[in-house]
């Protein structure tokens, strides 16, 4: 997985904060202010109150490694992570697409439906975080040595005519159901991971096409609706793996039932 690019990182909140903050406006009109007091021509001081204002953005960029949003794809093993990761690029593609807009109504739009989409990140994130804790779980479950030892009781009629040698079967035959219900918690709650990303990519490819189209407000609808339904299915199966943890036993989420909705004409 790749590393967090510069773009990433400028990318972000606190950097847009500053950009637009008073306090940099303030420091680039006293660069300006600054160079004419000093005897500099004008368009030498406007130069340097751009430089000024420069750094003062430049200070707001987060270090490489560095967590703003306290969602750290790294403290994830993978496939985890990777889901993580997939889903916070969505979302700063998506920022930038939004960014690109001419002001407008397709713009105001597009930054209520960013607002969806950082709590898709935010969910993506809790069912990750919980889907891997499942998956270290699992591999501390040593399938081989209860099947080995599984294999060393009786079967049959003797097994049955002793209780104490049954019951240690059941418990070892339990250890198995229970390492089987975890593998196929995990397995669907991957798929569905996988699908749901792929659905935010989808729908940045659509923001980035609506971009130039600020008269399409038809097909933000359609956007800002299929985001919905990606944050209702990531709550739903987060929810799911909640009830796994009460339990204390796998419970297997449902089937996905989005669709991705055709590109806006």
């Amino acid at each position: 997985m790749p590393k967090p690019t510069f773009k990433d990182r400028l990318m972000t909140p606190p950097v847009a904060r500053a950009a637009g903050s008073p306090l940099a406006i303030v420091v680039a009109g006293a660069g300006v202010a600054g160079g004419i007091l000093v005897g500099l021509p004008l368009a030498a001081a406007v130069g340097l109150g751009a430089v000024a204002y420069g750094v003062r953005v430049a200070v707001a960029i987060p270090r490489r490694g560095q967590v703003l949003d306290g969602i750290n794809p790294f403290e994830l093993d993978d496939p985890w992570r990777t889901f993580v990761w997939q889903a916070k690029k969505s979302q700063r593609q998506f920022a930038d697409a939004a960014a690109h807009t001419k002001d407008g109504p397709l713009r105001d739009r597009l930054r209520e439906i960013a607002d969806r989409i950082t709590t898709a990140v935010e969910e993506c994130w809790q069912v990750a975080q919980a889907g891997n804790a499942l998956s270290q779980a699992r591999a501390r479950i040593d399938i081989a040595s209860i099947t080995m030892q599984l294999s060393q009781l009786p079967t049959g009629a003797p097994l049955q005519a002793n209780p104490a040698l049954k019951q240690a079967a059941d418990s070892l035959q339990s250890q198995l159901d229970t390492a089987k219900r975890m593998d196929t918690t995990i397995a669907n709650t991957q798929d569905r991971l996988r699908l749901l990303d792929a659905r935010l990519g989808e729908l940045v490819t659509q923001v980035i096409e609506l971009s130039v189209r600020p008269q399409a407000l038809d097909g933000v609808a359609a956007i800002g609706a299929d985001v919905d339904s990606v944050v209702g299915e990531l709550t739903a199966l987060r929810a799911a793996l909640d009830e796994t943890d009460r339990a204390g036993a796998g419970v297997v989420p449902p089937p996905a039932t989005g669709t991705l909705p055709p590109a806006p004409a």
